[in-house]
């Protein structure tokens, strides 16, 4: 890696001006549409081997720059903005190296909740809380979003601002748009994330974030910021990296902007029926609570649900065998600052443990074990070959996946829950 040298920059500044007055020869010059995600990009696919980026002294960086620069100034950021933000700019191959990395192994839910919604950060959690309750009890009422949601988010973001990263943004950005698998969606990060240095919030070398380009205590990305961000404190700047006001607005705005539906709760855990239709455990499959109820849903301590009306869905991330959540819109919106079920029950219930409720109840099969990517991909084919239909194989266990397993575990006389093991893969090699 380099730094880009004064008489690079130079260089780069004149292509940039000769690209402005001839617009027509470079591509790109206007800005490129992203749908809005939360603190991270969207879930990665299959990626080729990493590659290293080459060196900002190279031609080809020199030319990417000076079209980025004129894409820039056409967008109204101003030419000594732009020029700060990348006058010690590089290429980082680590960045690349974590961006194409995928998990060998995909966690089992409960180890991510071990750490997740330890004992240690609920102590913690609450203590933050404690600390700053004049601020979250002022921000929860303007939102309607509960302080222990928002600090739950805190505190599993960035762990109550103890981890926030150490990249600096427009280096991560940059590596991504310039080498990244998908550059274009980087790019308009990129060039919002100088918009924002345009507007004076940060300055470049304090803009620091993950790898991707998260910012922040919050982790919000470049175009989340610019959307959701919020200067509670009056500053005149929206400070989600030092100004707790404004992490926590910030963080009320992005939830309630997302449908929170202020008094509700996200959901409870719950008891299943004894022959209860396991398709019907997805997402996807929403039915009312009197339905839900009908059906011989009840609350752990067997009530029957509250909200005749209300929307719902079953949620099981650990089969027949683990605990079941009867989820409502909160948990949704919850999702929307991260498309993870792992992730917004790990929130859910870290808030539902600082504000004094119990845990989960039932235990966790934590004797079974995870697949490996390579067998996610073989327990597909054999799905495939049988005819049971789960899609092209890809590693990605979805609800295509799952409802083929659950037609396999209901040819086999298993409960067909559809939860994904190594010891369901084993069934399968031994043909019964």
């Amino acid at each position: 890696m380099r730094i880009v040298r004064p008489m690079l920059l130079r260089a780069v500044r004149s292509a940039a001006l000769r690209a402005c007055l001839g617009a027509m020869v470079l591509a790109g010059c206007q800005t490129t549409g992203t749908a809005p995600t939360a603190a991270a990009p969207p879930p990665k696919g299959t990626s080729p081997k990493p590659t290293v980026p080459p060196s900002t002294d190279s031609a080809d960086f020199a030319q990417w720059l000076a079209g980025l620069r004129a894409e820039a100034v056409g967008q109204g950021i101003r030419p000594a903005t732009f020029d700060r933000a990348f006058a010690r700019v590089r290429l980082s191959p680590r960045i690349i190296e974590l961006d194409s990395a995928q998990p060998e192994f995909t966690r089992m839910v409960w180890s991510y909740l071990d750490s997740a919604v330890s004992d240690a950060r609920v102590q913690k959690g609450r203590a933050k809380i404690q600390e700053n309750s004049a601020l979250f009890t002022r921000v929860s009422r303007e939102y309607g979003v509960p302080a222990e949601i928002l600090a739950a988010f805190w505190g599993v973001e960035s762990d109550f601002g103890r981890d926030t990263g150490t990249f600096a943004v427009v280096d991560a950005l940059t590596t991504l748009a310039f080498n990244g698998r998908r550059a274009a969606y980087f790019r308009s990060e990129l060039l919002v994330a100088l918009k924002i240095l345009d507007s004076g919030d940060i300055a470049p070398e304090r803009m620091t974030g993950s790898w991707a380009g998260a910012m922040g205590q919050t982790q919000f990305m470049p175009t989340i910021f610019q959307r959701y961000a919020v200067d509670e404190d009056g500053d005149g700047r929206r400070d989600i990296w030092t100004s707790m006001p404004d992490v926590l607005a910030s963080t009320a705005r992005f939830v309630r902007g997302n449908n929170w539906q202020p008094g509700e709760r996200w959901g409870d855990e719950v008891r299943l029926p004894a022959g209860f239709p396991y398709d019907q455990a997805e997402l996807t499959v929403v039915k009312p609570v009197s339905e839900w109820r009908r059906m011989g849903v009840r609350l752990m301590n067997g009530a029957e649900p509250e909200g005749d009306a209300t929307p719902a869905a079953i949620l099981l991330l650990a089969g027949a065998e683990g605990p079941a959540f009867l989820v409502r819109e909160n948990f949704r919106a919850i999702m929307r600052y991260n498309p993870s079920t792992s992730y917004a029950l790990a929130v859910a219930l870290l808030a539902d443990r600082m504000a004094g409720r119990s845990g989960i109840a039932a235990p966790w099969p934590r004797h079974e074990q995870p697949l490996s990517k390579d067998e996610r991909l073989e327990l597909q084919q054999r799905l495939a070959d049988m005819g049971y239909e789960p899609g092209t194989p890809d590693g990605i266990i979805g609800p295509s996946t799952r409802n083929a397993a659950r037609r396999f575990q209901a040819a086999a006389g298993m409960v067909p829950d559809g939860f994904v093991t190594k010891a369901l893969l084993e069934r399968m090699r031994r043909g019964v």
